[in-house]
């Protein structure tokens, strides 16, 4: 097993075991992998899961997207797609694109700006055609309109300066979308103008796509397609992978004790452990009784034992922080003394759980009256086995957690409709950048706001930080922020998983992000060498 404990070890194991330096790259092949669940549609745009984007994010382009053979997402990985070039006004209060000619959608259809304002006029909710979900609109809640100049000139008009929103639209989860296709065919045929185009999916079993031959990347893909096999036990999954079944394992989706057994039975397989992103976290109706007190909310806090969760679950291989994923993988993640003085975040559990009882018995529960709850979680490994010990924890601070699984389709949409009291969540951050993660997840308006926490004080805060340029001192508005959404138990995050990615020794090109794996899965470079 190759464990990963600095950014600098992740992009070194990387560029040595992808073989960046191997001969030419060869065409043709297969490229076969498991995938984890069946996801609930085949649309990136209306799905809030990782699911969505690693079989689907090759159908489709961006206007812009970070590097693909940079590790680590920053504003500098940032580079051209759909769009050839890109520019600001004197004001910052407007982005302009130059777009790229000669590009056709899957279909025949030339792509033009059309198709770009339809995309963003959709997630803004300003179009005749409505997105049945649209978890991510809070991103471009700065943006007044979209407007159009000829067929390949297209601006985002801002009311106030928002640098990230170059991030944003360089994320796995912003393609551009046909503007001739309705959101309910993309839900089951998705078009688009990527390396790979969409054959089919068969929910439950498998998910096919194909070469697309008229790609505007002269040479790539150098794949002839790509198989995901749907199979939900990952222990069963794991073992086809060593039999030689698959070329690749779900990525980033390969615990640390599953990541022994396949070194331990098959020695030649490439594995990296790196940070995700994605942090395990709690979520809380706050307007459903009894988790309408702010104390009992305060109590949940208190009871965890962070450190026992990565020790069970990575031993050891994982990552303590806020809402900001931790350095070093993360950019703007708190500085661990800050991070510790933070209730709930010191060393001395045993007293944060006695202060938790405390908090408990003001509010009528004790050791003769517990708090019966269900604990609602999605049905996949990552998400049951932390509810497991969950409930196992919040049994010191007289809570009887009951757990309800609840299937993927079914998900996200339960959570956007607060139909759940309390749940255990993973929060998967899109992009390394504080206005996906504050405005998506905490902004009063957002879907994606499961708890119903509103602060308008914190929300003035995210616009500052967002029109600030100096970096340093934007940072320093972040940790203030960050500190504060613990301190008010907006979403009570638990940890940041470090995950495994294997492939077999002939699987050339991949590329594993440390700070973001949304963003990393056009597959276009991959090539196989057998």
């Amino acid at each position: 097993m190759r464990s990963v404990q600095a950014l600098g070890a992740v992009v070194l194991s990387l560029l040595t075991s992808c073989g960046l330096a191997d001969a030419a790259e060869k065409q043709g092949g297969i490229l076969r992998m498991y995938h984890r669940d069946s996801p609930g549609s085949a649309s990136i745009h209306e799905e809030a899961t990782y699911s969505v984007n690693i079989p689907f994010m090759p159908v489709f382009n961006n206007l812009v997207i970070y590097k693909q053979d940079v590790a680590q997402n920053s504003m500098d990985s940032i580079v051209p797609e759909l769009a050839e070039s890109w520019a600001w006004s004197s004001d910052n209060k407007t982005l302009s694109f130059r777009l790229r000619q000669g590009v056709k959608w899957h279909d025949g259809v030339p792509f033009t700006s059309a198709d770009v304002k339809c995309t963003f006029d959709m997630l803004m909710g300003k179009s005749p055609q409505k997105f049945r979900k649209n978890p991510r609109r809070s991103w471009y809640d700065q943006v007044v309109d979209v407007t159009t100049s000829g067929d390949f000139e297209v601006a985002f008009n801002l009311r106030r300066p928002q640098p990230a929103l170059l991030a944003l639209l360089a994320s796995g989860y912003t393609p551009v979308y046909p503007c001739h296709v309705s959101p309910a065919d993309m839900r089951t045929h998705p078009i688009g103008t990527g390396p790979f185009e969409f054959v089919e999916f068969k929910a439950n079993e498998s998910i096919k796509l194909t070469r697309n031959p008229d790609y505007w990347k002269k040479g790539l893909p150098h794949l002839d397609g790509i198989e995901f096999t749907i199979i939900p036990n990952r222990s069963t999954a794991i073992l086809a992978f060593v039999a030689g079944q698959f070329d690749m394992t779900f990525p980033t989706e390969v615990t640390i004790p599953l990541l022994r057994d396949v070194k331990a039975q098959a020695p030649n397989a490439v594995c990296v452990v790196a940070p995700t992103n994605v942090s395990t976290n709690i979520i809380v109706n706050s307007t459903s009784p009894p988790f309408d007190n702010a104390d009992i909310r305060r109590a949940l806090a208190l009871a965890l034992d962070r450190q026992a969760f990565i020790s069970i679950l990575f031993e050891g291989e994982a990552d303590i922080g806020g809402t900001m994923l931790p350095p070093p993988g993360g950019i703007w993640g708190m500085p661990k003394e800050m991070l510790q003085t933070i209730p709930g975040y010191g060393p001395d559990i045993d007293a944060n759980r006695e202060q938790a009882r405390k908090l408990m018995r003001a509010a009528g529960y004790g050791p003769d009256k517990h708090l019966a709850v269900k604990v609602s979680t999605r049905n996949i490994p990552v998400y049951r086995e932390p509810a497991v010990i969950l409930v196992d924890q919040l049994k010191s601070i007289y809570v009887d957690g009951e757990l309800d699984v609840v299937e993927t389709a079914n998900w996200f949409s339960k959570v956007a409709r607060k139909d759940y009291a309390l749940g255990l969540n993973l929060t998967g951050n899109a992009v390394d950048d504080p206005d996906q993660s504050f405005y998506e997840n905490y902004s009063c308006k957002s879907e994606r706001n499961y708890t119903n926490y509103c602060n308008p004080g914190i929300e003035k805060l995210f616009d500052r930080q967002s029109e600030e340029t100096d970096i340093a001192k934007r940072k320093q508005l972040v940790f203030e922020i960050d500190k504060k959404l613990q301190e008010d138990v907006a979403r009570p995050i638990i940890f940041y998983s470090r995950e495994g990615s294997c492939w077999q020794p002939y699987v050339k090109g991949v590329t594993i992000m440390v700070n973001s794996s949304y963003n990393g899965y056009r597959y276009e470079d991959l090539w196989l060498d057998k």
